[in-house]
């Protein structure tokens, strides 16, 4: 009879309850249940039945939130601090037993936010800077990874995990969060609290951190969207405003996915009543409105965020501050072109933020895109905000307008330019569009030549960074496009049409928009300015003349901030711009000036600013590409030229090994050390990018660095190789036949050299040293430069290192000098040095001067940045120094030829030459006699 052990089921049953059991009663699975049902049980109750392996989409993306702010937790995040930033995200979702629940694992990012000063020498990203990079840096920040579970139909989220902050680790920290069930506009915040449940007399114990976050679930619904206008919302619209229908996703596009910053106007009746969209008082009105759109459906109907941050805000994350939010919703009129929107406030937000909501929906708005530009128009987004409410009640504010570009705007279609001024400025500037200079050309109106960066420079001498662009040229929207900058807008109209629409065949209508951030103390009018000046203008320009005269209205701003818009305009400024000839070539520059027109005893009046630019033109940038890769080659042939040559030199002491002797050591170090040092300063391009100015400023990417890496492994090659000629020179001089004056007469050239060499040292560095305490005068008086970066942001001079690398090319255009010292002292006779070597070497160093003679002279512009073959930075370059420097070279090649033919001492006058004949009669030893 079979017993009961050998039953197969059995046996299965058994290893069967053992294997569930051990799963079950894993001990991490008994803690985490024991510490969630601790902390959360009251929330989100513990599954009944495990969780099964099965992953669900869709949910991830319904928790997940981006830009939400929190406050709180004193012990880790500074209170003063406004810029606090929330993240959530979940990693794994998992289906349980119990319906609607699902066990989670996330992560949260809690970060504090500062403005950061960019790291000096590091700033300059292209010749044309366009708009400002505000450098924000991440000053305080935690990080929380989670478990636990969401219940779907209650909306609670509770998790548990552990915590790092700076130099803490595992921190216990509890998340709680309350999602809506029904979301829609009244009901689309996501609330709740971060809390540690270590001991409070533990180091990694903290306050409660309270939340705040919009949802970003796809089951948002629109509510209150399409009824807009029984709320008159179509009441403040004045003009034509522009269609979406050119754009994709129409308002989609238009709104979604990012955040744009317009400027708010107020009128002269906010000094009676509340015109801040925010509450608080009337002193405290905002500068700026930040326009977020979250959500968009249909192609019109869009969610966004309000935001009325401090007027030092510049962070590129939008700042969900519940008291200075408003969230909204509109639709975009497509009859009306127009956007119209209500907005409601965050109420309920304090300390303890138990229930925060949205409510008072009492606001409205209204924005377009203007299809008419003017000079005092200059915005293409255009629109108001104002309360339904009346006057007097709570919450209730006046008419608010604001102004600004969007992100968009380059991609509609039918913007037109208004010109007002153009005749009146026909006529004052009259005799300068007609004077014109014969042989010259001027950049084309509509080329990507008329914006240029700018140095704006007062009557005090201080000098302010800018960029001008052109706006409209003739009857289009300006297009052009500066290397690495992006289209301001796209064209409305074709050139063709807007040549054939101008009265004057080389005249232009043009407007621009000139801009310029001067610094604390800069003096401007009859106060200090310290935030950006903005400047609209619109004239003519002069195709032949290359002059531009314009018309300008300056915005003005005032510390109550009470202005109506026509009267925040002072339109009393002329430009006036003289652009240098495409074809200059005695270094000109552009030059102009802003002048008010105003009487000195008007408030608005200032002294005139001088304009200068430090810009190029498009054809002075690609001849200057052209001439680099030119350059590049350059540079191979002539390091590959000088390895062949000691090579060649290496090959005549092997067929000639008795004028091995008398090379010069001196000769042979002076060569050794001239290439060991520039591969000692640069050894990091090797291994790791060091050119980032080089490279952002010519858009080269790692092209340049490649070439530096092969031009630093050939001159390794040569340095090898000079390394075992000077062996071999050595070991030659160490035999037992070896003639004992070579050493002496070595120890006699380094003692006429050596002072030499550290007397040019010890010059370069009082050079080095005069011009970083005399900049200006220096660079006045010894530079050649044509081109010149703004000194204090772009231009940095010369290290030391540097000056003491063209100190060491130096020292090997004159490498010649020991051997024929050499040559004279000991009266050596043979052919030392190949011809080959000597007069090859001698080409490769001259040759670079020759260049740099013939690049000053022929090119119109250049920059000691794009300088690769003649580098200045690798020797002496000059007008003088490229005349001397090949002189001396061939005179010394000349010598030593003169040496090798007819003498070491041929070069003497003959009352120095008869004293080496008994210094060559052999010593007669006892043996001999």
């Amino acid at each position: 009879m079979e017993t009961p052990s050998s039953n197969p089921l059995v046996i299965f049953s058994f290893f069967f309850f053992l294997f569930y059991s051990s799963v079950s009663l894993n001990p991490s699975d008994l803690a985490f249940e024991s510490t969630y049902t601790r902390l959360c049980n009251h929330l989100v109750p513990v599954p009944a039945a495990r969780s099964d392996a099965g992953t669900v989409p869709g949910v991830a993306d319904e928790l997940r939130f981006q830009s939400g702010y929190f406050a709180g937790g004193d012990r880790l995040f500074n209170r003063s601090t406004t810029s606090n930033h929330a993240s959530f995200r979940v990693t794994s979702v998992r289906r349980s037993a119990s319906g609607g629940v699902f066990k989670l694992r996330g992560q949260m990012l809690l970060q504090q936010r500062g403005g950061a000063t960019p790291a000096p020498g590091r700033s300059l990203r292209r010749v044309f800077p366009g708009r400002r990079v505000s450098h924000w840096r991440v000053s305080q920040w935690m990080r929380v990874s989670l478990s636990g579970f969401w219940s779907q139909s209650s909306g609670n989220l509770c998790m548990f995990g552990t915590g790092s902050y700076v130099n803490m680790r595992n921190a216990n920290v509890v998340l709680k969060l309350r999602y809506p069930r029904d979301l829609s506009l009244l009901d689309c915040l996501i609330s709740g609290t971060l809390e540690s449940f270590d001991d409070k007399s533990s180091s990694h114990y903290f306050e409660p951190i309270s939340m705040l976050a919009l949802s970003q679930s796809s089951n948002y619904k629109f509510t209150v969207a399409g009824n807009e206008r029984e709320n008159g919302c179509g009441s403040g619209s004045d003009g034509k405003g522009l269609s979406l229908r050119n754009l994709s996703q129409g308002a989609c596009t238009a709104f979604l996915g990012h955040t744009d910053r317009f400027e708010l106007e107020y009128g002269s009746h906010c000094g009676n009543v509340s015109c801040n969209p925010v509450g608080g008082k009337g002193e405290e009105l905002p500068d700026f409105m930040l326009f977020h759109g979250t959500r968009c459906a249909e192609k019109k109907m869009v969610q966004m965020l309000l935001g009325f941050p401090d007027s030092d805000y510049r962070d590129a994350v939008f700042p969900f501050y519940p008291n200075t939010t408003l969230v909204s919703e509109g639709v975009w009129d497509e009859k009306e072109n127009q956007l119209c929107a209500v907005a409601c406030r965050i109420l309920n937000f304090t300390e303890s933020w138990v229930n925060p909501y949205v409510e008072d929906c009492k606001i409205r708005l209204s924005l377009r895109f203007p299809a008419v530009l003017s000079l005092r128009n200059r915005s293409t987004v255009l629109g108001q905000i104002w309360s339904d409410q009346v006057v007097g009640e709570h919450g209730y504010f006046s008419k608010v307008g604001f102004q600004g570009s969007s992100r968009v705007s380059g991609s509609l279609n039918g913007f037109q330019y208004k010109y007002a001024e153009a005749e009146r400025v026909r006529k004052s500037c009259a005799e300068k569009m007609n004077a014109r200079e014969k042989g010259h050309t001027y950049p084309d109106g509509y080329s990507s030549d008329m914006a240029f960066s700018m140095l704006v420079t007062n009557s005090k001498g201080q000098v302010a960074q800018g960029y001008s662009s052109p706006l409209s040229v003739g009857d289009q929207i300006y297009g052009g496009q500066s290397y690495g900058d992006p289209t301001v807008l796209t064209t409305g109209k074709s050139k063709a049409h807007s040549m054939q629409s101008d009265n004057y065949s080389n005249l232009l209508n043009v407007s621009y928009t000139i801009s310029f951030n001067p610094p604390p103390d800069f003096k401007f009018g009859r106060g200090v300015f310290s935030t950006e000046v903005k400047i609209g203008a619109e004239g003519i320009y002069s195709r032949n003349t290359g002059v531009l005269c314009m018309i300008g209205c300056q915005h003005l701003r005032s510390t109550d901030k009470i202005l109506i818009k026509n009267e925040s305009l002072d339109c009393e400024i002329m430009v006036n711009v003289q652009f240098p000839p495409l074809n200059a070539k005695g270094g000109e520059s552009l030059k102009g000036t802003i002048e008010s027109t105003r009487q000195k005893s008007d408030p608005y009046y200032f002294y005139p600013l001088q304009l200068s630019s430090y810009s190029i033109y498009t054809s002075q940038a690609d001849a200057s590409i052209w001439r680099m890769d030119f350059e590049i080659v350059m540079v191979l042939v002539s390091n590959t030229l000088a390895c062949v040559f000691v090579g060649l030199q290496l090959l005549h002491v092997k067929k000639h090994p008795d004028v091995v002797p008398y090379i010069s050591v001196v000769m042979l170090a002076v060569i050794t050390l001239g290439h060991v040092i520039p591969l000692m300063l640069n050894f990091e391009a090797l291994f790791m990018a060091n050119h980032s100015v080089q490279n952002v400023f010519l858009g080269s990417g790692g092209w340049l660095q490649v070439n530096e890496v092969v031009v630093r492994m050939v001159t390794m090659v040569a340095f090898l190789l000079e390394l075992r000629l000077l062996q071999l020179t050595c070991s030659s001089r160490q035999g037992e036949g070896s003639h004992p004056g070579l050493w002496g007469s070595e120890k006699k050239v380094l003692y006429m050299t050596l002072p030499l060499y550290i007397g040019g040292g010890l010059t370069a560095w009082f050079v080095h040293i005069w011009k970083t305490y005399h900049p200006k005068r220096f660079r006045l008086r010894l530079s050649r430069h044509r081109f010149r970066l703004p000194r204090g942001r772009f231009y940095q001079p010369p290290s030391l290192w540097a000056d003491f690398k063209s100190y060491a090319g130096l020292l090997l255009d004159g490498f010649l000098l020991p051997q024929i010292l050499f040559n004279i002292i000991f009266n050596s006779e043979g052919k030392a040095l190949a011809s080959s070597f000597y007069v090859g070497t001698t080409i490769v160093r001259i040759l670079p001067h020759a260049y740099d003679l013939y690049r000053a002279h022929s090119s119109a512009w250049y920059l000691d940045l794009s300088y690769i073959y003649a580098n200045h930075r690798m020797d002496f370059y000059s007008t003088a120094w490229d005349i001397i420097i090949p002189i001396g070279g061939i005179l010394f090649a000349l010598l030593l030829y003169f040496q090798q033919r007819f003498g070491s001492r041929c070069i003497l006058p003959k009352m120095f030459r008869e004293n080496s004949a008994y210094e060559k009669v052999p010593v007669i030893g006892n043996d001999d006699l």
